[in-house]
């Protein structure tokens, strides 16, 4: 799936279009929730925005983090709700008791692997998540969107989008042992990210019209965000020159605005 979707030669929209495309879908592992997408990125978003009112880049973290869900559309392969939402989990290692419906990973030949199912696996003490096979999903797709085209969003942001359904780590703690300094840190903020995501779900619905404006400045304003098909090796010879404006450009320590050329994104 990674070798496939990492072509990102499916298709090309913006962020609000994205955002758009999931009015679409309702997902189905989630109990409390039976509004279109689009409404829990924004309830999350403005929720984020309420209480952390500086933090741009995590207001626009909770508005894109579940974008990966485009997989469900045709346009993405149209693939069943199971291997695009719900729980994710490492794979190559032990499968822990806390991970959801764990009983059925007794039909999974890895269960039985000598190689696969004790607590490290193929990997060390302390080796990184960032060197973990996590399970396929839309959180490492569109992680793998940002990380093949050298996103600037903060570290903590990617960390949120990659693993803010792997609730067996941040609910319940297992895999803590594979966890490295790094990760430790990112932790806190995607621990900050969870209750947003799991609790600013409401009935009360979301102006749309009225909050867009707010969205698109901010997607105007923080970040610069390249995608493209094919390796180039200057920015005139991106394939049709389309960036899409996303995350922060970060020098000297400061964020600066970088001007965006065209607000589109290859998928």
């Amino acid at each position: 799936m990674r070798e496939e979707y990492g072509k990102l030669n499916r298709t090309e929209m913006s962020i609000w279009e994205s955002c758009e495309l999931l009015n679409e879908f309702i997902d189905e592992s989630d109990p409390d929730l039976d509004e279109p997408q689009i409404e829990h990125l924004l309830q999350t978003a403005e929720a984020i925005r309420k209480d952390y009112p500086d933090e741009d880049w995590l207001h626009l973290t909770g508005l894109i983090h579940d974008l990966g869900k485009v997989l469900l559309h045709p346009s993405f392969g149209e693939l069943p709700q199971w291997a695009v939402v719900g729980d994710t989990f490492p794979v190559g290692c032990a499968f822990d008791e806390s991970i959801v419906h764990h009983k059925y990973f007794k039909e999974n030949p890895d269960y039985d692997n000598l190689s696969y199912n004790t607590k490290y696996g193929i990997y060390t003490e302390d080796c990184g998540l960032d060197n973990v096979l996590m399970s396929w999903g839309h959180d490492d797709y569109m992680y793998l969107v940002a990380k093949e085209n050298q996103t600037t969003l903060p570290p903590a942001g990617l960390f949120i989008i990659r693993y803010h359904s792997f609730y067996a780590l941040h609910q319940s703690e297992a895999y803590k042992h594979l966890m490295n300094n790094e990760d430790r840190e990112n932790m806190k903020w995607l621990k900050v990210f969870n209750k947003y995501d799991l609790y600013s779900k409401s009935k009360v619905r979301i102006n749309v019209e009225e909050v867009k404006p707010y969205y698109l400045s901010l997607i105007n304003k923080v970040c610069i965000f390249k995608f493209h098909i094919y390796k180039q090796t200057s920015v005139h010879a991106l394939t049709g020159g389309f960036y899409w404006c996303l995350m922060f450009a970060v020098f000297s320590g400061q964020a600066k605005m970088v001007k965006n050329y065209k607000q589109k994104a290859f998928y």
